[in-house]
């Protein structure tokens, strides 16, 4: 079986290629190093064995010759196996050793280039490695190896090429760089970017000149680039609103992937600790397979959607959205209409304000049958408001939520973050009472009234609630109160 080098980027997991996710979604095994991000490995198979073999500074690690040992042996067990590296496979991470040891034993194997860090980092630092009248060449050396790298490298040469240095694992010996370089020619006055963790939500970029790069506080992992375009200060990733913010998403982790993804897209690092899990109702869904047979007879004039949720269960049970027939749907918000299309179905009825009052103020008179799949915990604020309209509600439960208790450490990460989001009063009542009132950052964001009420009967202030009762209008609530 073939063994996948594949490089992981510097560290942003968007920055992974099509063909590296492809891979690792096949993979068999994934043997993987320390600068590889951790929600990558969430792309292999559940069931794919996980290991790995990091090199921690200052700490033992795995030795080279063990690593490209384990990679014949697992590949001829006959298993798919994907060795995730840091940045690019074939620049300053071993993968040339790696794929000569596999050539030597025979093992078929496919390197699958990565974003170097050599230039990705600089990159989204708003430092180019190259720019007209500045640079016209850039040169990418080794600040650290066995032997130092100083012994090998010709420094005085790299101060004479010109244009952009840029020098990866070099913390621990950049005083002695910096020497020989200005002795190599270089200024004293010549412009340093230092990156850390560069890519990643907690990059930090620091300005400093080569005379002054030993004063400097830096620990790795850092990318140094040396020469006048550090000068220029093209910043777009440290510039975002929720940049350096670190947010808690409570949402079950089925649903939360919108939310992420967005407040990712502002700059937030996000902590997700979700509160609730969506689960079976206790019946196993009897009740909602026969209010789906009986939708195919036309046996409700209405179907009204609480949330995304019901919509999902409940439309599972259906050959495709011809089911319907004549019965009109309504969907107490966009986030559920939305759901609604990806099934083929318009909703007929979607209310200004996303609650369950401004349903029922909108919903019109009339007799028959309305359907309401929804929680099996729920506010009967529309069973009692379309009931006084004359409509006989048929209430089912579509799923159940239940408590999820995170772990000590992780409830310990959120009381540190800056602020947390509920989307719903189960994901409230839940939070509150497995982690308590002090695992609270002091910003607390609300979708909506209903769910606000909730969080302040538990006993929390609530400082933001959304404009707009939507995942979109929760992440622009979290931007205005965070941005500043």
């Amino acid at each position: 079986m073939t063994v996948y080098l594949v490089g992981a980027g510097p560290g942003d997991p968007e920055l992974l290629t099509v063909k590296g996710a492809d891979v690792l979604r096949r993979a068999d095994v994934v043997i993987y190093d320390r600068l590889s991000v951790a929600s990558l490995l969430d792309l292999a198979r559940p069931d794919a064995e996980r290991i790995s073999v990091g090199k921690t500074s200052g700490h033992p690690s795995v030795p080279q010759d063990e690593i490209n040992a384990l990679l014949v042996a697992r590949s001829r067990e006959g298993k798919e196996v994907v060795r995730l590296k840091g940045g690019d496979p074939f620049v300053f991470a071993r993968g040339g050793e790696e794929a000569q040891a596999l050539l030597d034993a025979g093992v078929p194997f496919e390197v699958v280039p990565g974003i170097t860090s050599a230039v990705g980092v600089p990159a989204y630092a708003g430092v180019p490695v190259t720019y007209r009248g500045l640079s016209t060449s850039f040169t990418v050396v080794t600040g650290h190896e066995d032997p130092w790298a100083a012994t090998e490298t010709d420094w005085d040469a790299v101060a004479r090429v010109g244009g952009t240095i840029v020098i990866l694992m070099g913390v621990a010996t950049r005083v002695a760089i910096a020497e020989r370089l200005m002795a190599g020619g270089l200024p004293a006055e010549t412009p340093v970017a230092a990156v850390r963790w560069g890519t990643r939500p907690e990059q930090r970029t620091v300005r400093t000149t080569l005379g002054r790069l030993g004063t400097v506080e830096l620990e790795p992992p850092v990318t140094l680039v040396v020469g006048a375009v550090a000068a220029l200060d093209l910043r777009w990733f440290e510039s975002r609103p929720l940049f350096g913010r670190r947010v808690v998403v409570t949402r079950a982790r089925e649903q939360a992937s919108d939310l992420v993804e967005r407040l990712h897209r502002f700059g937030a690092e996000t902590i997700e600790l979700p509160a609730i899990t969506i689960d079976e109702p206790d019946d196993g869904g009897e009740e909602l397979r026969e209010c789906a047979a009986w939708l195919s007879r036309g046996d409700f004039e209405w179907v009204v959607f609480t949330s995304a949720n019901a919509v999902d269960r409940f439309c599972a049970l259906l050959r495709d959205a011809r089911e319907f027939g004549r019965t009109r749907v309504a969907a107490i918000g966009p986030g559920t209409a939305d759901a609604l299309r990806r099934f083929g179905v318009e909703p007929d009825l979607v209310p200004e304000r996303f609650v369950a009052e401004s349903l029922v103020d909108g919903f019109p008179s009339g007799k028959g049958k309305v359907l309401l799949p929804r929680a099996a915990v729920a506010r009967d604020v529309l069973v009692t408001g379309l009931a006084t309209k004359g409509w006989a509600v048929t209430a089912v439960a579509a799923y159940r939520t239940r408590a999820v208790e995170p772990s000590t450490s992780a409830l310990a990460e959120a009381a540190k973050a800056d602020a947390i989001t509920f989307t719903s009063s189960s994901t409230v009542t839940n939070f509150v009472q497995v982690a308590g009132l002090d695992s609270i950052p002091p910003v607390v964001v609300c979708i909506g009234p209903v769910t606000a009420a909730t969080a302040r009967d538990a006993g929390l202030t609530v400082d933001v609630v959304a404009d707009e009762h939507t995942i979109e209008g929760v992440v622009q609530a979290i931007v205005a109160a965070l941005a500043s």
